[in-house]
Formats: structure tokens, C-alpha cells, sequence
């Protein structure tokens, strides 16, 4: 899997939906596009490259559909870490 950190931070948008799911773990797409203020076509293009690169994973329930931030994947615990990590920070 070739990641290019371009890409992954290269938009504002998906960095609220990395940053949303690292600190929620799982999220319907309702509840990402209430968090990001991100619209539908945005949250589901972004969650299809997210998925594509394996930080994402998707299970569906009937016609409910859950977005799971993927901890088992190295690079997506390590960016969850530093996500926590500055989150942490600034509440302080």
C-alpha cells in the first residue's frame, strides 16, 4: 500500500474526517457529516480513499452503514496517537 502524506493531508476536509474517527472510532455517515460540517458527496469520497488505503474500514448493517477508524493498521494507530496526543494539548 503506497500512502503519499500529500494526499492523505492534502485536504481539510479529510483530515476533520480522520481527526472525527480517530477520536470516535466508529461513526455512521450521518453523524460524520454532522461532526465535519462536510457535505455528503465530500464525507463519501473522502471515506472511499480512506477506506482505499486501509485507515478506514466499512460494515454494514442492513441500510445502516458504519465507518470504523482502522487501529489494526500501523500507520492509522500511529496517526491516531498523534491526533490524541494534540487534542490532549489543547484542552488543557
Amino acid at each position: 500500500m503506497n500512502i503519499k502524506i500529500e494526499d492523505l493531508f492534502g485536504s481539510k476536509g479529510r483530515i476533520k474526517i480522520i481527526k472525527a474517527l480517530a477520536i470516535n472510532e466508529e461513526l455512521t455517515i450521518s453523524l460524520l457529516i454532522k461532526k465535519t460540517k462536510l457535505n455528503h458527496v465530500n464525507v463519501s469520497r473522502h471515506l472511499e480513499y480512506l477506506k482505499s488505503i486501509e485507515f478506514v474500514q466499512e460494515k454494514n448493517f442492513g441500510r445502516i452503514r458504519i465507518f470504523r477508524y482502522k487501529l489494526e493498521n500501523v500507520k492509522a494507530r500511529a496517526l491516531k496517537n498523534l491526533i490524541n496526543l494534540i487534542e490532549q494539548e489543547n484542552n488543557f
